[in-house]
């Protein structure tokens, strides 16, 4: 599954709760970064790589009440959940390091 866009706070907790105990892996990004737009095609990818984990980003334009609550002051920020609960994030469009996270995680 390609990753899909969460605009509000609701569907964000929601998309958390529907995941169950699966990896959430968040690309908090924004149309006018430059990293973010280079990593994106990649991190689509990633459904194809990690069929078992699910992928969301978040506009932080768009979705300005997740970003904050998120505390995103940087992109792009990706966020880790497992069971709802944050267990990794870090910043920097580096898919390397986003492998090596999923698959630790996993």
């Amino acid at each position: 599954m390609a990753a899909c866009y969460r605009k509000c706070e609701e569907e964000y907790q929601c998309a958390l709760k529907d995941a169950g105990e699966k990896l959430v892996v968040i690309d908090f990004t924004a149309k006018w970064c430059g990293p973010c737009q280079r990593i994106a095609p990649d991190f689509e990818k990633l459904s194809t790589e990690f069929p078992d984990i699910v992928l969301y980003k978040v506009d932080v334009d768009d979705a300005s009440d997740v970003a904050q609550v998120c505390g995103i002051s940087s992109m792009p920020t990706f966020i880790f959940f497992k069971s709802g609960k944050q267990v990794e994030r870090f910043s920097g469009a580096d898919i390397k390091k986003l492998k090596e996270t999923i698959k630790r995680l996993c």
